[in-house]
């Protein structure tokens, strides 16, 4: 097999860190590449050279053959190297065509105007790849996520057949907000690229890199600690070669699941979102985890999203401690005891140029000024106890959040609703886009938050997550409560229980 894209030896510093040390890596033609690893352990880094982000410290990045060193990343693409980011590069305000052919609009000038027609019509060659069934002139402000990540594919599937040398795809987390259907749609097109491309897939479910890769290599605190064919491999062997440490059997932590709780919190009447959901009447106890389960657009996206202030009710009530509250907008929800940790971290959880202690404290202003004035010392220590107590990884609390790896910053968020003191926490997806480790001490938070009598409202990444966390499963379907189910420790429902009442 041809070898197309190769590193040797490569090593990146930044000042006080070695993100790379002595990287050895190649993707031969038509080969699907696994790449993982923890939050930390230098996959950013590597992609970031591979797109021409970064640059060498030591050692040779060759392409078919020959030395390289890409300038930027429109010179990555134009050698044939093009990067689908996991926080997307999609600029809304665009159309899904100028989007595709940003930065090429000089192939469809004619008389020195962009002919949208020839664009669209183009596009639509670009679309069909990825079976994404949209207008090529709707903006793509108007597309769910899901369709905004298939037109970043097909944005790099437009070197197919206009450059003559090797095609290489970075795919950085592509499943991460994809349901099961668009998975497999995604999986199928990558077999059908295969044959005219070679694919980086960068993922933290173990299995989906073990389903579609070829080969697998496993980084840790910078280093290739392993390489090896995916047939020989198995998630319980990736998970030890990532953490340097043997899967724990307690990996939702039921042994720490509560089965006692307080009284009453969170209750709901009639709740109805119109379009979304239809008369959702719920209890939530002090303590409960209540699970929500469902496909896309099956109303639990809408529902966790209402408690957080974020969509407004039709009819219906919601009261904190059999009191109504109205949650208008995001700081009537805070003020009422919600906080809200949302799906789409880089761009509703956190304030990326802000500092790690500015996050924290960012809905708990008052507790931490007097006569206008912020505390700093205050507001250090206080951040100080949670870094400590949560092992957020940062140098400083001054550090920018976006310093930070995801798990990390996930941390911070969980964090910035115990210092307010939230008596109900909606997470929505709080493991998504962070790895095997991080996910571990974030279940370990979740149950720590429970038992300080917090009430959660969970929707988790996977049916298995939902299942493993929850005292209680609300299933939605078609914007109604399809099934209940009780899920102690030990008794916990099968997925295929919840699977017959989602769909």
């Amino acid at each position: 097999m041809k070898t197309v894209l190769e590193l040797r030896n490569v090593t990146k510093e930044f000042p006080g860190v070695r993100a790379l040390d002595s990287v050895n890596l190649h993707v031969g033609r038509n080969e699907v590449v696994g790449l993982i690893g923890e939050n930390g352990a230098g996959k950013s880094t590597l992609v970031k050279i591979l797109a021409g982000i970064h640059r060498i410290n030591e050692g040779e990045m060759l392409f078919e053959g020959k030395p390289t060193s890409f300038r930027s990343p429109r010179d990555a693409f134009n050698h044939g190297l093009a990067m689908v980011f996991q926080e997307q590069s999609i600029i809304q305000t665009l159309t899904v065509a100028e989007n595709i052919f940003l930065g090429r609009e000089q192939e469809f000038l004619r008389f020195g105007i962009i002919d949208k027609r020839s664009m669209n019509s183009a596009a639509k060659v670009e679309l069909a790849k990825v079976h994404l069934n949209c207008e090529p002139s709707e903006k793509c402000s108007k597309l769910d996520f899901a369709a905004r990540q298939m037109v970043e594919i097909a944005k790099a599937l437009s070197l197919d057949g206009r450059l003559d040398s090797d095609i290489v795809i970075l795919l950085d987390e592509p499943t991460s907000v994809l349901e099961r259907r668009e998975i497999n749609l995604l999986f199928e097109i990558i077999g059908e690229l295969k044959a005219k491309a070679s694919i980086i897939f960068i993922s933290h479910r173990l299995d989906e890199v073990l389903e579609v890769s070829d080969r697998i290599y496993v980084l840790r605190d910078g280093a290739v600690v392993h390489e090896t064919a995916s047939a020989d491999a198995s998630i319980t062997g990736l998970h030890e070669h990532m953490v340097g440490r043997q899967l724990d059997h307690e990996y939702y932590r039921e042994n720490k699941q509560r089965s006692s709780f307080g009284d009453p919190v969170l209750s709901v009447r009639d709740l109805t979102i119109d379009g979304e959901l239809r008369n959702l009447s719920v209890d939530l106890a002090a303590g409960e985890i209540l699970g929500l389960a469902g496909v896309v657009g099956s109303g639990r996206e809408a529902f966790a999203r209402c408690l957080g202030g974020l969509m407004l009710p039709s009819s219906g009530e919601i009261l904190i401690d059999g009191k109504p509250v109205k949650l208008n907008q995001p700081n009537q929800a805070v003020d009422s005891g919600f906080g809200f940790v949302p799906s789409e971290r880089k761009s509703e959880g956190i304030v990326s140029g802000l500092s790690v202690a500015e996050n924290m404290t960012l809905a708990a202003g008052k507790r931490f000024s007097r006569f206008g004035f912020i505390r700093f010392d205050r507001e250090r220590t206080e951040c100080q106890h949670w870094i400590k107590r949560l092992q957020i990884r940062t140098p400083s609390v001054k550090t920018p959040m976006q310093s930070l790896s995801g798990g990390n910053q996930q941390k911070v968020v969980l964090s910035k609703w115990q210092i307010v003191g939230s008596k109900v926490a909606v997470l929505d997806h709080p493991t998504r886009g962070i790895d095997v480790g991080a996910k571990e001490d974030v279940y370990e938070l979740i149950r720590e938050m429970a038992d300080q009598g917090i009430a959660i409202v969970l929707l988790g990444d996977t049916l298995e997550e939902v299942i493993g966390l929850s005292n209680r499963i609300l299933v939605l379907r078609d914007g109604e409560v399809s099934a209940q189910f009780d899920a102690p420790a030990g008794a916990k429902p099968d997925q295929l229980d919840l699977i017959s009442n989602m769909v």
